[in-house]
C-alpha cells in the first residue's frame, strides 16, 4: 500500500482497525467447546448479534436472548436477536433487558451461559430501577451525553439507576457457571465499566452517582434521586453469586491500533503511537495534537520518512449549541482550524462503530484544503465549532465518513499524517 492518495490511505488504516475486531475474525478462538447441558447465550451492545453469529458458526444454534442497535441485527439460527434504540434507550431495550433477566433466572449449577457484551449495552440493556421510569432514565441518558463527563462516569450513574447492570445480570444467573466475552470500548479497558458491567461487580455507590450529577451539572427528577438515596441493586466485586463468572475481553483498541500501524510501517511510516487510552474535550485534545503535528512538520527534512500519529480512546463533547456532531467530527474539525491548512498535514477520526454521536457517520477525515473548501461553499468553520455542528460541516465539503453498520466497536480511531 502507498500513501500517495493520502486520505485513502488513512481511511484503510481505519478499515483495517475495524477489521480486526470483527467478532466473525476474533470470537471463535476464544470460545471453550460447548459444554454439555444446557447453554444459554446472553448479550447486549452494537456487537453483539455479530459475536452471537459468530458462536453459532462455532457451536450451532444456540438457546438464547440478544439485544443490538436497531440496523445491527444478524442472522442467528437459535439466539433471538432484538433490535432496541441507542444511545438513548428505549421501549424494546426495556423489554428486551426484562426478558433476559427472567431467561436466566432460575438455572442451575450444571447449567452455563454464555454472556456477550460490547459497547452500546449500557443503553440497550436499560430496565430502570423501581421508581424509575423509563421516559425518566431517557432523560437522565441524554443529560448525560450531553454533558461531558467522561464515560466510567456516566456508567457509574447508569449502574445504580438499573436493574441489570452493575452485576446484576450475572447475578441473576447463578449458580449457573457464566463466561463472559467482552469487546471493549473504554479507555484503560476496564471489564466494569463495558457497557456498564452487566456481569461484573463494582464498588461505586448511589451517593458516588449523586456526587457525578452534581458534578457536571445534570438536572435529575425527584424521583431518581429518591431512588438513588435508596440504594441500589449493584453487585460488590466480592459477592458469591458472582464466583462462577469469569469476565474475558478478548478484543480491545489496542489491538486495531497495533494492526493500522502495521500497515503503515510497511508503507514507509514512522509511526507514534499516542495511546489508546485519550480521554478529554474533543476539541481540546485536538488543539495539542494540532501543536504536536506543527511542531513534527517543521523539524521534517526533505527526504524524511512520513510521521504517522495513532491514538485511540473515547473523547467528548460539551454541547453548546443545536448542531449534529459527534466527538470525532468535532475533533477533525477542531483539527483543521487549528492546523489552518497547514500542508502536508492529513487526519482521520472515526468511532469504530460506525456511529459517531447519535449521526449515522463514523467520523470524517481532514487535510490542508479543508478550510478552503468550507469557504468555497460559504460555510463558516469555526460558527460551526461553536454550534456543535460538525457532521453537517464536513457533510457539506464532502469530508465525512460513513461506512454503516460496522458489527463491531473498539472506540475511536484517530490517524494524523504528516509529510511524505
Amino acid at each position: 500500500m502507498t500513501i500517495s492518495d493520502r486520505h485513502g490511505f488513512l481511511r484503510a488504516l481505519f478499515d483495517k482497525a475495524v477489521e480486526v475486531a470483527d467478532p466473525i475474525r476474533s470470537l471463535a478462538a476464544h470460545l471453550p467447546p460447548k459444554p454439555q447441558g444446557r447453554v444459554v447465550v446472553i448479550g447486549a451492545g452494537k456487537a453483539s448479534a455479530r459475536m452471537a453469529e459468530a458462536v453459532e458458526a462455532a457451536w450451532g444454534p444456540c438457546e438464547g436472548l440478544v439485544v443490538t442497535r436497531y440496523g445491527y441485527g444478524r442472522p442467528c439460527k437459535g439466539v433471538e436477536i432484538v433490535e432496541a434504540a441507542h444511545p438513548v434507550p428505549d421501549e424494546a431495550g426495556n423489554r428486551a433487558a426484562l426478558r433476559m433477566l427472567d431467561l436466566v433466572n432460575g438455572l442451575g449449577e450444571g447449567d452455563f451461559v454464555l454472556a456477550l457484551i460490547s459497547g452500546g449495552a449500557s443503553a440497550l440493556l436499560v430496565a430502570p430501577v423501581e421508581g424509575v421510569t423509563l421516559a425518566e432514565k431517557q432523560a437522565v441518558n441524554a443529560a448525560l451525553l450531553a454533558c461531558g463527563a467522561p464515560i466510567d462516569r456516566m456508567n457509574t450513574v447508569r449502574k445504580h439507576l438499573s436493574s441489570v447492570k452493575g452485576g446484576q445480570l450475572a447475578a441473576a444467573a447463578y449458580p449457573a457457571a457464566m463466561l463472559a466475552l467482552l469487546i471493549s470500548d473504554v479507555p484503560g479497558d476496564d471489564p466494569a465499566f463495558i457497557g456498564s458491567g452487566p456481569t461484573v461487580g463494582d464498588a461505586s455507590t448511589p451517593a458516588d452517582a449523586l456526587a457525578i450529577l452534581e458534578r457536571w451539572n445534570v438536572a435529575v427528577p425527584p424521583s431518581v434521586r429518591a431512588a438513588l438515596d435508596r440504594g441500589s441493586g449493584v453487585i460488590a466485586p466480592g459477592d458469591e453469586r458472582l464466583s462462577r463468572v469469569e469476565n474475558r475481553i478478548y478484543a480491545a483498541p489496542a489491538q486495531s491500533l497495533a494492526a493500522a500501524a502495521e500497515i503503515a510501517r510497511a508503507a514507509g511510516c514512522d509511526v507514534r503511537l499516542l495511546g489508546d487510552a485519550l480521554e478529554g474535550e474533543a476539541r481540546d485534545v485536538a488543539a495539542g495534537h494540532a501543536a504536536m503535528a506543527l511542531a513534527i512538520k517543521a523539524e521534517m527534512r526533505a527526504g524524511d520518512s512520513p510521521v504517522l500519529l495513532l491514538s485511540g480512546g473515547e473523547l467528548t463533547v460539551t454541547r453548546r449549541g443545536n448542531g449534529v456532531g459527534g466527538p470525532n467530527a468535532e475533533y477533525c474539525l477542531a483539527l483543521a482550524l487549528a492546523l489552518d491548512g497547514a500542508e502536508g498535514i492529513d487526519a482521520i477520526a472515526c468511532d469504530t462503530d460506525g456511529v459517531d454521536g447519535a449521526a449515522e457517520v463514523a467520523g470524517a477525515v481532514t487535510g490542508p484544503a479543508t478550510l478552503a473548501r468550507a469557504r468555497t461553499a460559504g460555510i463558516d468553520a469555526a460558527a460551526a465549532l461553536a454550534n456543535n455542528d460538525a457532521h453537517s460541516f464536513f457533510g457539506a465539503i464532502g469530508g465525512s465518513v460513513i461506512t454503516g453498520p460496522t458489527l463491531t466497536n473498539v472506540n475511536d480511531f484517530r490517524a494524523i499524517l504528516i509529510g511524505g
